[in-house]
């Protein structure tokens, strides 16, 4: 098994140097990421500067490429240029904060499994839960796992994403792991105005955690029973049944 890694903390990660240990005992590996923190760039791409490449050492050893650009510039750049052979998944992660609900619209975990699978690759993003909590090795132990059953899974089309968040609790804690629905939480918005000490203005964006709507099957929910949420998505946006409804009213009336 062929395994690109890629993350949005930054290819200096702690989640990133966990799960690459843990992958290449099950996978021939290669790692490109940011070689800067690029958390909730979401699905950008870098269009108007050019792409630059480091090679990254850890512990005296070379560990992967470093790119000047975003989670989904890291994944198309593999593709293009650094990869000789296709992977057969694409693992982003392991990201230290979770990536629930509305919130993977913003992620770059998210995105750069997405990238993966706009490519024709399968393609997992995993989080860990919590900003506070720093072992990675449960998240890490997990992510192997998964990535032999993805692997595997043959009845599905090959541009699957899972997003999987991981709770910040020892391997023995953990309940075990469900597939779930993306939640509905969100986040409130608020800025905070602030004068520097030249006295001009800037803002600090902050926000308050908020329940839309709650199922137990969602994956928030379940994250915080203790269980693994593993959420199978998708890039297509369109909403399907509204356009069965709307498709047959075309020319109703007349646009002029």
């Amino acid at each position: 098994m062929k395994v690109l890694i890629t993350n949005d903390d930054g290819i200096y990660s702690k989640g990133i140097y966990e799960l690459y240990k843990s992958i290449s005992k099950i996978a021939e590996v290669v790692v490109v990421a940011p070689i800067k923190e690029q958390s909730a760039v979401g699905h950008a791409i870098t269009v108007k500067y050019p792409l630059r490449l480091h090679e990254v050492n850890r512990k005296g050893e070379f560990f992967g490429y470093g790119v000047e650009g975003t989670p989904a510039d890291c994944v198309k750049l593999a593709f293009d240029d650094i990869i000789t052979i296709k992977p057969d998944l694409v693992v982003s992660g392991i990201n230290h904060g979770a990536n629930l609900a509305s919130n993977v619209i913003y992620s770059g975990t998210v995105s750069a499994a997405t990238e993966g699978a706009m490519l024709g690759v399968k393609s997992m993003a995993v989080s860990l839960a919590s900003i506070e909590y720093t072992d990675f090795s449960a998240a890490a132990d997990f992510a192997a796992f998964f990535a032999k059953y993805l692997h595997n899974l043959n009845d599905y089309h090959s541009n699957l994403i899972f997003n999987i968040n991981v709770p910040p609790l020892e391997r023995g804690e953990i309940k075990g792991w469900k597939f779930t629905k993306q939640g509905k939480t969100r986040f409130m918005d608020t800025f905070e105005k602030r004068l520097d000490p030249r006295g001009n203005t800037y803002f600090w964006l902050k926000g308050e955690k908020t329940v839309v709507h709650r199922s137990q099957d969602c994956d928030d929910y379940l994250l915080e029973q203790g269980f693994v949420s593993v959420t199978p998505i998708k890039y297509d946006l369109t909403d399907y049944s509204l356009y069965e409804k709307l498709k047959n009213t075309e020319g109703v009336k007349e646009w002029k």
